[in-house]
């Protein structure tokens, strides 16, 4: 989507020298991705403590390597 922003050159600048990015449109668009995956892990965070899990975590984590484990073969 094409829009027109007015964003102060010194933020800008920032946003360019913090993501690397070549072009003023790459560094706006990783700055919002970053901040929409900010807001998302904040917003899991709050979830902490109140969402009771059972299951045999060795066995999940065991599961995953073994996974792995195959992928890489």
């Amino acid at each position: 989507m094409r829009t027109t922003v007015n964003i102060p050159d010194n933020c800008l600048s920032e946003i360019r020298k913090m993501t690397g990015a070549k072009t003023l449109t790459e560094a706006v668009n990783k700055a919002l991705c970053d901040w929409v995956r900010l807001m998302e892990m904040k917003k899991l965070k709050s979830y902490r403590g109140k969402i009771i899990w059972e299951g045999d975590l060795d066995a999940l984590r065991n599961s995953e390597m073994s996974e792995n484990s195959t992928d890489e073969k």
